[in-house]
């Protein structure tokens, strides 16, 4: 028995020992990776660490701090509507598939979709998400299959050409406050999900119930194939509304006639890929009025399409 507890503990501390030496598990000075394999070599290109998000999914979030937008006298928060990001998926052992959004002033558009293409991007859709926002401010939505490091290098040149901020590595992980000065869990009680605070905005992000593909490859709800909702507060229990609601055909007509019955405005219609299944439409929407009616009506919205609970 002596013998055979010796070889287990033997047998244990060659297996921490393997561990330990692992390239997986440390990177250079001792410190954990923030990435999942495959990853750190985006992460380089980009010069900054993504978000790991659900199902493999590795997120790069670049909002145009430098813009100053307004919408009826309200300037937007980067997180209400001005959040640039690629998002990566593995789609096989050397090959990814990318899907992202790029936040652009006017002057901007035409070089970073020359870059975009000559770097193998496709541009899979070019519109407005506001509306009556000042200085005119354009998205250009873009996927594409590959090499992640070339699709992530295309992507970075791409965004060299415009003026947005390289973001700064987060440090202390400490919960932003809640406190939006509006009842929040009111508004996550009827919305029926858990939001989540960034940048002085609660966020809301609904998967639909049914399997995603992007041209024949599975597309996690993560890489942005969902229902996207907003709150910026703008004081006394108020706040803006921005986002899209992810809808089949058949589903906009009911989503439409709901927000525009209880005052919020559809400023789009649009959408976002060339070739998923099933077909999606993206309905982005503003308002500013109290955050609990509002919240009531996006949630009437929601339920009228195949979005999980």
């Amino acid at each position: 028995m002596k013998l055979i507890r010796w070889l287990m503990l033997l047998s244990a501390l060659c297996l921490s020992q393997q561990l330990a030496a692992s390239p997986q598990a440390k990177t250079k000075g001792g410190q954990k990776s923030s990435a999942p394999a495959g990853w750190k070599e985006v992460e380089d290109v980009f010069g900054f660490s993504g978000d790991n998000l659900p199902e493999g999914v590795i997120r790069f979030n670049m909002p145009r701090k430098d813009l100053h937008v307004t919408v009826g006298g309200t300037e937007i928060k980067p997180g209400l509507a001005l959040g640039a990001w690629a998002a990566f998926h593995r789609a096989g052992n050397n090959d990814a598939m990318v899907m992202g959004d790029l936040v652009l002033t006017e002057d901007e558009v035409g070089p970073v979709m020359k870059a975009l293409q000559d770097g193998g991007v496709e541009i899979t859709a070019l519109h407005n998400h506001l509306i009556g926002e000042s200085p005119r401010v354009m998205y250009i939505h873009m996927g594409g299959h590959g090499d992640p490091v070339k699709l992530a290098q295309a992507i970075k040149q791409a965004v060299a050409l415009t003026k947005t901020p390289i973001p700064q590595p987060r440090g202390g992980g400490a919960k932003e406050s809640a406190d939006l000065g509006f009842d929040v869990a009111a508004v996550e009680k009827i919305m029926g999900h858990p939001g989540k605070v960034s940048g002085g905005v609660l966020h809301f992000n609904v998967p639909r119930k049914e399997k995603l593909t992007e041209e024949g490859m599975d597309t996690p709800p993560s890489m942005g194939a969902g229902t996207s909702i907003n709150f910026q507060p703008t004081g006394d229990g108020r706040a803006a509304i921005a986002g899209d609601f992810a809808m089949t055909w058949k589903e906009v007509g009911p989503v439409m006639e709901i927000l525009q019955d209880n005052g919020v405005q559809a400023v789009a219609l649009h959408s976002h890929a060339l070739n998923d299944v099933p077909r999606l439409f993206y309905m982005h929407f503003w308002a500013n009025d109290d955050a609990v009616k509002l919240a009531k009506t996006l949630r009437s919205a929601l339920d009228k399409t195949n979005s999980k609970r």
